[in-house]
């Protein structure tokens, strides 16, 4: 995509990014000393847009974050951050999903043991989980694209992307497609990325009207499950948000936020960095009422 001119600096992130960050190892990255991000910030400074420098979502406490942005104003930058979102995660305990579930507040055990004995007088219920581009993926794809349209969810911006991901990261084995079937009606279905010892939840959706039986709580158990004692993952992210119901499956929170870096030797810096000034004087008044 071409930059127009004065936009600024900007992430390669878009609605569907939870985590923005550099390439390269972390260990590597860790090590870089303060000439190196204060070189780095130079670099920068050379690209055009770079008056004003805009990178999100990011993680909060990452030492390479506090590098360059003290870099940045070794440089000549105006530095300021913002929150994003919420991020809620788990370590997986000693003793796997067992473990795991037994530290869960006890209405949402619950409420998935209730679910599954409605499920049962219902009828045939089953959960498939797919790992792989293998026969059935793409019926379990339109699966989840059915649930989705049915259910509480805003339509994608980008149609064409959830299936290029899905497939994608079946290709690479990163791929745990969920979805509950009562009968032949899929009644949830969910998107996860496993990738090294993390798992990711990305897309969940259940078909609205079918509170009563719990579907979406029933598979994220089961895929809870299936990544702690199959995958063999040691932390669970459930990404982005703040929703209520995700403090009963995660037991920890961090936060995602942004940078924005004003060039102080440049006028379109000066002129951004006042009004990112007012406007932070703005919110700050309004709460204050």
């Amino acid at each position: 995509m071409q930059q127009s001119p004065g936009d600024p600096l900007a992430a390669l992130s878009n609605y569907y990014s939870c985590l923005y960050g550099p390439v390269g190892s972390a260990e590597a990255i860790h090590e870089l000393s303060a000439p190196q991000w204060q070189v780095a910030a130079q670099a920068l400074r050379r690209l055009p847009g770079s008056s004003v420098l805009r990178l999100q979502p990011l993680d909060a406490n990452s030492a390479w974050l506090a590098g360059l942005q003290n870099g940045l104003r070794a440089a000549g930058y105006w530095t300021d951050r913002f929150f994003c979102f919420g991020n809620w995660y788990q370590p997986v305990p000693d003793g796997g999903f067992g473990a795991y579930w037994q530290q869960r507040p006890s209405a949402l055990r619950h409420s998935v043991e209730r679910g599954r004995r409605r499920l049962d007088h219902a009828g045939a219920w089953r959960i498939d989980i797919h790992t792989g581009d293998a026969a059935g993926l793409d019926n379990a794809l339109a699966a989840y694209q059915t649930v989705y349209a049915q259910s509480w969810k805003q339509p994608e911006p980008c149609p064409g992307f959830m299936p290029g991901l899905v497939h994608t990261a079946a290709r690479e084995g990163w791929l745990r497609l969920g979805v509950l079937w009562l009968g032949e009606q899929p009644l949830a279905a969910q998107v996860w990325l496993v990738h090294g010892d993390k798992a990711n939840i990305y897309k969940l959706a259940y078909v609205k009207g079918q509170d009563r039986l719990s579907p979406g709580s029933i598979l994220t158990a089961a895929l809870m499950e299936h990544v702690m004692d199959v995958d063999g993952v040691r932390e669970v992210d459930y990404l982005s948000g703040d929703d209520a119901y995700k403090r009963d499956w995660m037991a920890q929170r961090r936060e995602r936020v942004g940078l924005v870096a004003f060039d102080q030797r440049h006028w379109r810096g000066w002129l951004a960095g006042a009004r990112h000034l007012v406007g932070r004087w703005r919110r700050f008044l309004r709460s204050a009422w």
